[in-house]
């Protein structure tokens, strides 16, 4: 994305611009392949990488994901659980998460998420899961922004912290350029989509998961 169309993107965010036209967010229907690893693309930006699990693991997922995909809130209510119970709480697996942006109210929404910094930003995120429904059809830009503000809020992040966040469009710059590179690499085209050691996979059930996981780890082992 070029510099001006980030510049509009960021001055959106700051004054609560209106709801982008929403991309299809149906997962890939495509088998596994090997793609590009994003690992020196992310390096390229600013933006840390959000991480659970053991990072010394050989074994790495990362999720690509919209807050406002309804496929993405219904994997984290459900297979996403499961995962962490089994593989990523247990040190078994590294799990990255790396936000996609269809629309403004899913940057935003990521926006209120990092601003609780890396400790709060998966316990965040679970909010904006399983408010999905209720934030993301507010109504307007301005009653949108003012209802992922009361969850950060509810998060523990005061006002002024909010405030300089929301109105970083430097920030929003950076973070609109480091999805598009990351999803360019990894051939991201819908949410949720996820890379298993190189590998791109599409949603699947837990089940077809953990048999996924449970052949990568035996491989490293």
């Amino acid at each position: 994305m070029n510099k001006p169309i980030l510049a509009a993107v960021a001055a959106a965010v700051v004054a609560g611009g209106a709801w982008f036209a929403t991309q299809s967010s149906e997962p890939e229907q495509t088998t596994s392949s090997n793609v590009t690893d994003a690992v020196d693309v992310a390096s390229d930006f600013d933006i840390p990488e959000m991480v659970q699990g053991n990072p010394e693991s050989a074994v790495e997922v990362i999720e690509y994901a919209s807050y406002t995909c309804p496929h993405c809130a219904a994997f984290h209510a459900n297979q996403y659980q499961d995962l962490k119970e089994n593989y990523i709480e247990t040190g078994l697996i590294r799990f990255v998460y790396r936000e996609v942006y269809f629309d403004q109210p899913g940057l935003w929404a990521s926006m209120i998420a990092r601003c609780g910094g890396e400790d709060r930003f998966f316990g965040i995120s679970n909010l904006l899961y399983e408010d999905q429904q209720g934030w993301s059809r507010a109504g307007d830009g301005s009653a949108i922004a003012a209802a992922l503000r009361n969850i950060g809020k509810v998060a523990g992040i005061t006002d002024e912290e909010l405030d300089a966040c929301m109105s970083d469009g430097e920030n929003a710059q950076e973070l609109m350029a480091w999805y598009r590179a990351n999803a360019e690499a990894d051939q991201v085209q819908g949410t949720p989509s996820f890379i298993i050691n190189g590998e791109r996979y599409s949603n699947m059930t837990y089940d077809d998961f953990a048999e996924i996981l449970d052949e990568k780890l035996a491989e490293v082992n």
